[in-house]
């Protein structure tokens, strides 16, 4: 059992949306912890739309894992760092990050099963063991698993708090006439296209901040530092102020110059506090395939 102490930061924030920022799980599976009676406020069962109030004492009780039907599989894996509590990877582009429709094999679930031997965290549940966040499938660069229960949330819980140092590389559409700037815009499910995300009043807070590293006619190489992270965030903000990343046929155009196989974006840094208490940071070289396209555009003063 794990006991939170809501804050003046969490007043009226829902008890799922509370509950998965705080632990990592998924709100599918948080919903089914407080169906079951699993997840408490002030020792009392309660609905999924209860509103947490300041000094509420929120336990959440989270079942032994059940063995997963995930095989493993003996992928190979680009290990930036690897320790008893976590593992940091080099995803790379076109891998998925876990099981889902369309994708139950070739993904880094699979890969980390066989790595690991099945010391993986079961909070994510039978079909995320480990997993505490992730990219997007055409996304690469670094990411990291838990390989225990204790490290998963103490990393979840710096994702909720946006502790977490993440610096990604883009390419996108467009020259810029500042070569910095913030996009603070929040970010929800689109309302019709429900695979898609959007930029909408109702939507949760979302902070990208924008360096120009340089330029090179129709487009521009730049660096976005998360200062939150929802689903297809810098996707999103870039192609709202009109610099979709080039790639990018779901934010962008359907025709693209180059054949990239998906977006040209790279999580090149990531930092976070480790669970026995000391920082540790990560950068991640440019992949062949970025740095192709770069030359192809007359970029590269790296």
């Amino acid at each position: 059992m794990n006991r939170h102490i809501a804050t003046a930061a969490d007043c009226d924030t829902r008890l799922d949306v509370y509950a998965c920022a705080v632990t990592g799980i998924s709100r599918s599976a948080i919903q089914k912890l407080i169906t079951s009676g699993d997840i408490l406020v002030n020792s009392k069962p309660t609905r999924a739309n209860y509103r947490v109030q300041v000094g509420d004492f929120i336990d959440v009780f989270i079942p032994a894992p059940t063995e997963t039907s995930v095989l493993p599989e003996a992928i190979p894996l680009t290990i930036a760092y690897e320790d008893a509590d976590l593992i940091v990877l080099d995803k790379p582009k076109g891998m998925v990050v876990h099981p889902a429709p369309g994708h139950y094999s070739g993904t880094v679930v699979n890969a980390l099963l066989f790595h690991c031997k099945g010391s993986l965290s079961g909070i994510g549940g039978v079909m995320r063991p480990g997993i505490v966040h992730r990219i997007d499938k055409d996304t690469s660069g670094l990411i990291v698993a838990a390989k225990n229960d204790h490290a998963h949330q103490t990393l979840a819980a710096q994702f909720a708090n946006h502790t977490i140092t993440r610096e990604y590389y883009a390419i996108v559409h467009g020259g810029f006439n500042d070569n910095s700037g913030t996009i603070d815009k929040p970010i929800a499910r689109h309302k019709l296209e429900r695979k898609k995300m959007a930029v909408t009043t109702d939507g949760k807070r979302a902070v990208t901040h924008f360096t120009v590293i340089e330029k090179a006619g129709r487009f521009s190489l730049v660096k976005c530092t998360l200062e939150t992270g929802r689903t297809h965030q810098i996707r999103v903000h870039m192609a709202s102020i009109g610099h979709p990343v080039l790639g990018d046929v779901v934010y962008g155009t359907s025709k693209q110059p180059f054949d990239t196989q998906g977006q040209v974006l790279h999580a090149r840094k990531l930092g976070f506090t480790h669970p026995a208490g000391h920082y540790l940071e990560f950068e991640s070289d440019l992949p062949p395939y970025f740095v192709s396209i770069m030359q192809k555009l007359g970029l590269g003063r790296l």
